[in-house]
């Protein structure tokens, strides 16, 4: 077995949305993924997180799960509408499941994680226009300054926004995740917005406690062009430029990278960038979350509406997870590599790496899912050969602690260490869970 170094992290992770339920129970108000769920169409087979895994009302029998796995470390979200389900309104119950789950962690000598958004923004915001209005920063720094205050004495290790790229893009760029807006140039307000909401929020945090350690998780994936075609070159310039630089530069050189302003220059005027706001959002990290899961080929494609006008293609021979994605740990290592040559040396986890296959339930009452082992494995591995090339990662946590609500595919895709059968929401460790317990284990962990 393969070894880290002393210290290293060994965790597991979830969101609230995908994993809590109870949508409606004591106070919590409608985020926009509980209004993109209810519309028809969006997600498949109807599917919602009204219920998802009832880890609301199950919060005991998922703590001592993960007690069971050894890990050191769980990283989840906060449900925003469930702390603040209207405008300046701070809900205490909300708050106060979040301390049972903060304590219930300690009490089980598991460091917990926060991140504060995970997708799920409060309806009544994106009424009032969502992260496409400048407001929405403002408040978050505000909802961060909240569950700080609730939270600061159990968390030392604070995540701003997961993935902006997906909340921008996939939300307001293409439509396919809440709140289904398809418009480039408010993804661009939003990308601003959501990183001047990052500074905000962690400019409110360290000035309750200089001491808090506090980051931001991006999903980053080297890209590649399809062919050697100069085309498919640009376009895979053009695609690295809005997936990885677009917020790397902004958070770790202080400005955007001008090729990919250039590119939104038909669509926007950049307007939304006041003076200061590049330098609240190049705020110091404390450490950088990479979420990992796929590289991109990228193809010259026809210009249309989107200025990106690139596609990706997929590797002809190489496996796939029941997402479609890719299997290439190789990535991984690369991304690593690239980030502590191009951005400087700064502290890293990856805080999401796992694959969704074809579970199931036998009828011996297991769930043996080797392809999840083998995919943990090699991503591991990776990992280490980064390590052992000097870059300075902290840390690793498997995405997902359970089987969940995965965003627009609803329950049709498990990536969860844990089966979860939804009608009874009976739990059941697979063939993986025991693997990364025996990794975990043989690290000097129990």
């Amino acid at each position: 077995m393969f070894r880290f170094p002393e210290g290293f992290v060994w965790g597991t992770a979830t969101a609230a949305y995908q994993v809590e339920g109870a949508a409606t129970e004591d106070g919590r108000t409608p985020s926009i993924w509980d209004t993109f769920a209810a519309t028809p169409g969006a997600v498949r087979n109807g599917d919602t997180g009204a219920v998802a895994c009832d880890h609301y009302h199950r919060l005991d029998t998922d703590l001592d799960l993960i007690a069971q796995l050894g890990v050191d470390a769980y990283r989840f979200s906060i449900s925003w509408p469930r702390v603040m389900p209207e405008p300046g309104q701070v809900n205490q119950k909300g708050l106060d499941f979040y301390r049972r789950l903060v304590d219930g962690l300690h009490e089980r000598g598991v460091t917990p994680f926060v991140t504060l958004y995970h997708w799920d923004l409060p309806q009544y915001l994106e009424d009032r226009g969502g992260w496409v209005a400048r407001e929405t920063a403002q408040r978050f720094a505000e909802y961060a300054d909240v569950v700080h205050d609730a939270l600061a004495d159990g968390v030392a290790d604070w995540t701003t926004l997961n993935e902006p790229w997906v909340s921008a893009w996939l939300g307001y760029g293409y439509g396919l995740h809440a709140p289904g807006r398809a418009e480039p140039a408010a993804a661009l307000a939003a990308t601003h917005h959501l990183l001047l909401g990052h500074g905000l929020a962690a400019e409110a945090i360290r000035h309750r406690d200089p001491a808090a350690r506090v980051g931001i998780t991006l999903n980053l994936s080297p890209v590649a062009p399809a062919t050697d075609d100069p085309a498919d070159q640009a376009a895979a310039r053009r695609m690295d430029g809005q997936l990885n630089r677009l917020f790397l530069d902004p958070l770790r050189r202080g400005h955007y990278p001008a090729d990919v302003v250039e590119l939104y220059r038909p669509v926007s005027d950049f307007a939304f960038v006041h003076d200061g706001d590049l330098a609240t959002i190049a705020t110091p990290l404390d450490f950088l979350g990479v979420n990992y899961y796929r590289p991109n080929l990228a193809a010259d494609e026809p210009a249309g509406t989107d200025p990106l006008a690139a596609g990706v293609r997929l590797p002809p021979d190489v496996a796939r997870t029941a997402m479609e994605w890719p299997i290439q740990p190789e990535g991984l290592t690369e991304m690593l590599l690239r980030l502590q040559q191009e951005y400087g040396p700064l502290p890293l986890y990856v805080t999401e790496n796992g694959a969704a296959f074809h579970d199931y339930l036998d009828p011996a009452g297991h769930v043996n899912d080797p392809q999840r082992i083998a995919y943990l494995d090699a991503h591991l591995r990776a990992a280490h050969v980064a390590l052992g090339q000097g870059v300075d990662l902290r840390g690793y946590f498997v995405w997902s602690l359970l089987d969940n609500f995965e965003w627009a595919e609803g329950y049709g895709r498990r990536f969860g260490l844990v089966y979860v059968e939804y009608g009874s929401q009976r739990r059941v460790p697979k063939a993986s869970a025991g693997w990364y317990r025996d990794v975990v284990r043989a690290n000097g962990l129990t």
